[in-house]
């Protein structure tokens, strides 16, 4: 069996266009494996839930959960990744920008044994300011993480179910899938693919959680910024060393010299402003530690389609 996940927020208008490629691809695929098709509404306010409980009446191979309120992307598609039963997990968006019928070239490579297959954006239908923001965070989160992270690549995978095993050892609650799966390894390959247009409605993700996301991106998985503190600070402190020393030859030469109120004006300015940098980044990493030890659910269920008690594990 293959698990296709789907998390969805608002999605009713894209629901019917998806199902019936979903379907169309499970036809195809009849002879290699079959399908389950699991969804995880993060508790929208269309008519997306019950557009699902339709589909899930209709067809047993729908399976739903709804959460109590909105967790957040990332943490909506771990949730999914655990109430799968597949032996891989591909997972896409509602808007079929990514082309599930990919699944088909994913299939052949896991069964030549990659336990990881992700597609490469080699463009994608927005403007060009977003494309050039997008490109500049993919490469700044790759080159300060501990490990290599892959560019230009989102969340259209297919992983192995012994991956989302190793994804369930991890406790973190603002989780970053991507930097986490490229990080516990296991044998990846990239696919190169073009991303086509929204077929309705409009995207959720806008500027403010693209921010977010990339700034969970590398405080996760990056201990760069509290380096870039340490060296700043020793920086600072050895500035401080030359000016002074600076300071007193002067005065032993010219012991006249104005006593300079602007410039510490703008000394004291810039220390409090780089402190407030500084003890930001701590702020940062403590949070995270914080949201660990509170060991908040990842998600809480509020209603299930097709699912049996004792397969809810949220």
């Amino acid at each position: 069996m293959i698990s296709i996940t789907v998390p969805v927020l608002n999605e009713a208008e894209n629901l019917d266009a998806l199902y019936e490629r979903l379907d169309k691809l499970a036809a195809r695929m009849e002879g290699k494996c079959e399908l389950e098709f699991v969804f995880t509404d993060n508790h929208s306010d269309d008519r997306t839930w019950e557009r699902l409980t339709e589909l899930a009446e209709r067809d047993s191979r729908v399976r739903a959960i709804r959460f109590s309120k909105n967790v957040g992307f990332q943490r909506s598609i771990l949730a999914n990744y655990i109430h799968t039963r597949g032996e891989a997990v591909l997972q896409i968006d509602a808007d079929l920008q990514d082309p599930p019928e990919m699944l088909e070239t994913f299939f052949e490579l896991w069964k030549q044994g990659y336990h990881v297959i992700y597609g490469i954006r080699r463009k994608r239908p927005e403007g060009w300011l977003i494309n050039i923001f997008r490109k500049v965070g993919y490469w700044i989160i790759d080159k300060i993480s501990e490990y290599p992270i892959p560019r230009d690549a989102g969340d259209f995978r297919l992983i192995d179910r012994k991956v989302i095993t190793t994804l369930q050892k991890y406790r973190s609650a603002s989780p970053y899938l991507r930097g986490i799966i490229a990080g516990i390894g296991f044998k990846q390959i990239g696919i190169p693919y073009d991303r086509c247009s929204r077929v309705a409605g409009k995207s959720k993700f806008r500027l403010g959680q693209l921010v977010r996301l990339g700034m969970t991106g590398v405080f996760n998985h990056s201990v760069v910024p509290l380096r870039i503190a340490s060296y700043a600070g020793l920086f600072l402190v050895g500035i401080s060393v030359i000016g002074t020393v600076y300071y007193l030859f002067l005065k032993y030469f010219h012991p006249d010299l104005p006593r300079g109120l602007a410039s510490i004006h703008i000394l004291v300015l810039f220390g409090i402003g780089f402190q407030s940098l500084l003890l930001g980044v701590l702020g940062e990493y403590l949070l995270r530690i914080y949201m660990i030890l509170r060991q908040e659910p990842i998600a809480i269920i509020e209603q299930s389609l097709n699912f049996g008690a004792d397969e809810l594990k949220l």
